[in-house]
């Protein structure tokens, strides 16, 4: 079984933004440090940002209201804890303590994503899936049954879409916080890191974008370890692990789009 939210959940949505400013931190600098927790809902967001780089509250605030409308943004900035700056001043190190977890992607998840993706090409607005059992469950908002089953006509599963009715969705209905739907971006891979809000040098991010990767090329799970400080994991170097999760995170957009589905 497997449980897929599009960007317009309210914690995707605070993903995006927590991604976004980390797109906007590396456009300051080349390796900028930054970590950033977003929480929003019934129109107010909290941003919470650790970080090298300087923001404007006018920076933060048209990246909140370009995704998430007409909220109102309450911002705190903070200076990174030296200790921790200063285990990156010789060079790239890991930034964190950690166990990550690859996993090669099941077909069901494969599946499910795909669903998950055509439904939000006609339905932009918040949802939230579970495939398993023979059964798909969608709880599409702003949208009625007729129109979501002509779309998924394909289908032959039982169908069950909007149990309590159609409904809105979004942050009116709902509160969203930064990597809360780790389950959605990550399916089995899931550890105790979130991929959201960071920069490259934390290894929720590169270690997990390296070793769910790692999974996947060779087909079976992956476990790795690592400790804040450490030059080199996995038998090799960490500046080149960071390479690697740079490369993806290039591919796929930046670290806002990245936000948008995660890994799967």
């Amino acid at each position: 079984m497997f449980e897929k939210v599009n960007p317009m959940h309210p914690d995707k949505v605070a993903d995006r933004i927590a991604g976004a400013l980390v797109d906007l931190a590396y456009k300051k600098a080349v390796n900028p440090r930054i970590a950033v927790e977003v929480l929003l809902g019934h129109g107010v967001c909290h941003v919470i940002a650790e970080t090298s780089e300087h923001f404007e509250k006018e920076e933060v605030e048209s990246v909140v209201s370009r995704i998430a409308g007409n909220v109102k943004t309450d911002y705190a900035e903070v200076r990174q804890d030296p200790h921790l700056s200063d285990n990156q001043k010789d060079g790239i190190k890991c930034g964190d303590n950690g166990i990550f977890k690859g996993v090669p992607v099941s077909e069901e998840q494969k599946e499910m994503s795909a669903v998950a993706r055509k439904l939000y090409d006609h339905f932009p607005t918040d949802g939230k899936f579970i495939l398993g059992n023979n059964t798909l469950i969608v709880c599409q908002s702003c949208a009625t049954e007729e129109e979501i089953r002509n779309v998924l006509n394909d289908r032959n599963e039982r169908l069950i879409i909007n149990p309590l009715g159609e409904w809105t969705g979004g942050s009116d209905v709902d509160s969203g916080a930064t990597n809360r739907k780790l389950g959605s971006d990550m399916a089995d891979s899931v550890t105790g890191g979130g991929l959201h809000g960071k920069d490259l040098s934390k290894a929720d991010v590169s270690m997990n974008i390296y070793a769910w990767l790692k999974a996947q090329e060779s087909g079976s799970n992956i476990e790795i370890f690592c400790a804040i400080g450490d030059d080199t994991v996995d038998g090799k170097p960490y500046s080149e692990i960071v390479e690697c999760a740079r490369q993806f995170i290039s591919e796929k957009g930046g670290f806002e789009k990245f936000a948008e589905w995660g890994l799967v």
